[in-house]
Parts: C-alpha cells; structure tokens; sequence
C-alpha cells in the first residue's frame, strides 16, 4: 500500500484538508470591526465540505485493491475540494477589506494533490491491465 505513490498523495491530501478547517485563507474585516481570519470552521458549509472532502480522500487510501472505485471516490474528493475553493470564494466576498492568508496555499494545494492521486491511480491500471495481457 505504501509503495504506490498515490497512497503518499491522498495522505497529504487528506492532512492538508484537515488543516485547512484551523488554518487561516483570508484576513479581513466585514464592517469597520477588527478583522478576523475565515477558516474552515467559520461557516457550517466550508466545515462540512472540507471534513467531507478530507474524509474521502483518507478512506480511499485502503482501497488500493478496488481502483476503480478508488478512483471514483478521488474524483468525488476532488469535486468537494474544488466546492470548497468556491464556498471560500462566496465567503471572501461578503468581506469589506482584507486579504488572502499565506496559509491558502493549503486549500488550494488539495486539488492539486488529488489530480496528481488521480493520475498516480490511472497509471497503476493501465499497468495492471497491461500485465493482464500479457498473461
């Protein structure tokens, strides 16, 4: 399980999911208030997409022996991921000014690592279909 690249790939994907709900994406203010970070907790939706997400891609780490279904499921984590960014992108604009946290590059990075998942996990069957012929 290990070996194959795609299992390092959905673990960061997983890990940087769970620490987009603690990590700041944007510092800004709504009104003249102080300003405050938006983070994956801010907002019930972002919490639950970024769980979801970061959830998927953890458990589709032991389906190394089913992998079109594994490939499915990180298809699925990478449309929640790419929800995200959106959901991120509606909350930012509800702010007056501010701007984006260095620690964005978390949340964005994750569709990133899924894609590179993704094609980690297509590599892996064609390779096993190929042996397959050749049998």
């Amino acid at each position: 399980m290990i070996q194959r690249i795609q299992t390092i790939w959905l673990l960061l994907a997983a890990v940087l999911g769970f620490a987009s709900l603690k990590t700041a994406f944007f510092i800004g203010s709504i009104t003249t208030e102080p300003a405050n970070q938006l983070t994956g907790m801010s907002n019930v939706w972002l919490m639950i997409s970024t769980i979801v997400g970061a959830t998927v891609a953890a458990l589709s780490i032991f389906l190394y022996k089913n992998r079109p279904l594994q490939l499915k499921l990180v298809l699925l984590a990478l449309g929640i991921s790419l929800l995200t960014i959106g959901l991120y992108y509606l909350e930012i604009n509800k702010y007056a000014v501010g701007g984006l946290a260095l620690w964005c590059v978390v949340v964005i990075a994750i569709p990133v690592v899924l894609i590179l998942a993704t094609i980690g996990i297509y590599k892996d069957e064609q390779l096993v279909k190929s042996t397959d012929r050749l049998r």
